[in-house]
């Protein structure tokens, strides 16, 4: 590696692994590492090692969650009330730092998508876009003239309320809400519902017809609710690519002409996408919360 590029580590901490990558400030990655997510304390040596192989300037993390994005918090850089919960209230963000001893940036894993989608991906050249992950879970992350949202916490996009399907009647998978979008749409619940996971559903079109109608109505609601520049859909289950052309017709219906504007009529093929960068998105993301962060450090310094 040359000593001159300046480096930066990201991680894309996922529900099933922990993806580690060294990169520059081009987004370049130069080396990269995947490690199970077991347990903490089995996980987090393996990822302090890989990253104790490199000199990084700073560290980036997208994580599962729900974490803590506070800074005035107690529990800032804590992954919170997952369901994974040998994870709960792990402080992730302390325990990078107190390892490597460089700044690090925090959000959740779908922020880290969508700001890797917006500089290096299908946003670019806008200032703002929504990425949504339908895979294992559903989860959103916004940003808007640059700055992700983020109020009390982070969005939770994954878990409004929906109209039902009339011919679904599935009960839904969430532990918290049952039928909320996650608990209807999400991976799992294609193969608790059907019987088979989504790769071997490609052919039945009556799977599909009910998922679109549960994905196109929850981005009716975060187009009437955020009004994003560019909706990208990512993860497992949009790799389908039947389901694109499906979500777009039905939004269209959904929304009625009451919005007049051309993304919304004539572009609906530019504006809900899937993501340029496919499986980087996430980790590109990670390398970018790096970046600002050691911006942030310089920035504060006397």
């Amino acid at each position: 590696m040359d000593a001159m590029i300046m480096y930066f580590g990201g991680i894309e901490a996922g529900g099933t692994k922990f993806v580690c990558a060294i990169g520059d400030e081009n987004g370049k990655i130069y080396a990269r590492e995947r490690v199970a997510t077991e347990e903490p304390d089995v996980t987090i040596p393996k990822v302090i090692q890989f990253f104790r192989n490199f000199k990084v300037e700073s560290l980036g993390i997208g994580s599962f969650g729900p974490v803590d994005l506070n800074k005035e918090s107690k529990t800032y850089g804590r992954i919170t009330s997952t369901p994974k919960l040998a994870w709960a209230n792990y402080p992730l963000v302390q325990t990078m730092e107190e390892a490597l001893h460089v700044p690090v940036g925090f959000s959740t894993d779908v922020n880290g998508a969508a700001l890797g989608e917006l500089y290096r991906g299908a946003a670019t050249g806008l200032d703002g876009c929504l990425y949504i992950t339908v895979g294992t879970g559903i989860g959103a992350g916004l940003v808007s003239k640059h700055q992700l949202l983020q109020g009390l916490s982070h969005p939770e996009m994954g878990h409004v309320l929906l109209r039902r399907h009339p011919e679904d009647k599935f009960e839904g998978i969430c532990p918290y809400h049952q039928d909320c979008l996650e608990g209807l749409a999400s991976g799992p619940a294609l193969e608790a519902r059907w019987g088979k996971p989504a790769s071997e559903l490609k052919n039945d079109q009556k799977v599909w017809k009910i998922e679109a109608e549960y994905l196109a109505q929850a981005l009716m609601q975060y187009i009437l609710i955020v009004s994003p520049k560019r909706i990208i859909m990512g993860g497992g289950v949009m790799k389908q690519e039947q389901l694109f052309p499906m979500i777009r017709a039905r939004l269209k219906e959904l929304l009625a002409g009451y919005l007049d504007f051309p993304e919304l009529k004539e572009r609906m093929d530019d504006y809900v996408v899937p993501p340029a960068l496919g499986d980087n998105a996430g980790i590109t993301g990670a390398l970018i919360l790096a970046r600002q962060a050691l911006e942030r450090e310089h920035v504060s310094r006397p």
